[in-house]
């Protein structure tokens, strides 16, 4: 599977994450409150950014998110690397002026489309006690699993939940026809 093609979807473009993005991703990602529930909530901070976006340029998988209308950067996601029938999406943040309009189901469902034509499911992992993360899954039609683990994220150690979409299950879920 191509981990960085170019996704066009009704407003969102998602291309290949590029070196030159730092300056407009790092306007995006250094607002505190966008990172305030996740596990990671010290994200905005530069030191910290710059490795999370270093990871994402070497990992390969990662997208800038484009406003259509506007043409500006609006955020982020990857896929991780394959696992056996399956495909993780993750490290996704949005503008929180484009919270809550569709734009995280738009990214979604041009990266489940793509992902689900190679693989049988894709998992998203979720810091147990990341709200706003959970319902933006249960919105999405993501199925809560029973498989978890714990991960050390700014010197705490918590707990991530897996939920996943498989391709029957979007083909015939709530994403199959929303913009």
């Amino acid at each position: 599977m191509d981990r960085q093609p170019v996704l066009e979807g009704d407003r969102l473009v998602l291309r290949p994450l590029r070196s030159d993005d730092w300056d407009a991703l790092y306007a995006v990602a250094s607002d505190r409150e966008i990172w305030a529930v996740h596990p990671a909530h010290d994200r905005w901070q530069e030191p910290v950014f710059r490795q999370f976006f270093a990871d994402a340029l070497e990992g390969g998988g990662a997208f800038a998110i484009i406003d259509q209308q506007s043409g500006a950067v609006i955020g982020s996601s990857r896929y991780g690397p394959p696992e056996g029938d399956e495909i993780e999406i993750g490290w996704t943040f949005l503008a929180r002026a484009h919270w809550g309009g569709g734009f995280n189901a738009e990214m979604k469902r041009l990266m489940l489309a793509h992902a689900l034509t190679h693989f049988e499911r894709v998992i998203f992992k979720v810091g147990a006690q990341n709200v706003i993360s959970r319902k933006a899954m249960e919105h999405i039609g993501g199925r809560l699993t029973d498989r978890s683990f714990e991960r050390e994220t700014c010197g705490v150690v918590g707990v991530h939940v897996i939920y996943e979409i498989t391709r029957e299950s979007f083909a015939a879920g709530p994403l199959k026809n929303k913009g």
